[in-house]
């Protein structure tokens, strides 16, 4: 359900504002959104598993949250990066 070391350091690389950049809001929120599509894979398959669906709705509420704040400080960070991750809002 979490996302492999491959996976996540390509997430990084392509969305970090530096190069030693891993803690940014945009990486952030980049690694929360792929987390999120894998965890939905899985109730696909497991429909009946709360206890992961619980993790879930903490991870959308937490990079709904990030979202907002790089909404108020960099709006226009926050248009781009809204656009390459294909989220609505």
């Amino acid at each position: 359900m979490s996302i492999n070391l491959a996976n996540k350091s390509e997430v990084i690389a392509n969305y970090k504002t530096s190069d030693n950049d891993t803690g940014s809001p945009e990486v952030q929120v980049a690694l929360m959104t792929s987390k999120i599509k894998s965890l939905t894979e899985h109730f696909s398959l497991h429909k009946k598993d709360h206890h992961s669906r619980i993790g879930l709705l903490r991870l959308v509420s937490k990079r709904r949250k990030l979202l907002s704040y790089l909404k108020a400080k960099k709006p226009e960070s926050y248009q781009s990066l809204i656009a390459s991750l294909g989220l609505r809002r």
